[in-house]
């Protein structure tokens, strides 16, 4: 079980980043998955998440609005599109897969890392002013 990352770099504030994370070994239609970052001396925190068959999203506060989570279940992919980047969203993003959840699982079960079972490597986005 394999969880691969990529789309960090570096980007100017109100700029947009797209990051991508592929499993491989695995059943992907069955995980929710979630996306995390842990910003700079700080502890790791919700980003994202997504159900099953991607019908419900849930976003933390400080990205709603502006952060797209979606999955592509045929190429076992999810996606976090980041717009109107701030300086403050600058972190280690990381994708993560709970193959245990339910269906309906909302919040705040989806925020809670400890719920997770496997984890990308994180991909470092800075935004600069």
């Amino acid at each position: 079980v394999q969880l691969q990352a990529s789309g960090g770099g570096l980007v100017q504030a109100g700029g947009s980043l797209r990051h991508s994370c592929a499993a491989s070994g695995r059943t992907f239609t069955r995980d929710l998955m979630g996306w995390f970052r842990q910003p700079p001396g700080k502890e790791r925190e919700f980003v994202a998440s997504i159900s099953r068959t991607g019908s419900t999203t849930y976003y933390s506060d400080a990205v709603k609005g502006r952060f797209t989570i979606s999955r592509d279940n045929a190429k076992k992919t999810v996606y976090l599109q980041m717009n109107s980047l701030k300086i403050e969203d600058t972190a280690v993003y990381f994708c993560a897969a709970d193959r245990n959840a339910i269906l309906t699982a909302g919040l705040p079960y989806s925020a809670n890392k400890e719920n997770y079972d496997d984890w990308g490597q994180g991909t470092q986005v800075t935004v600069s002013s």
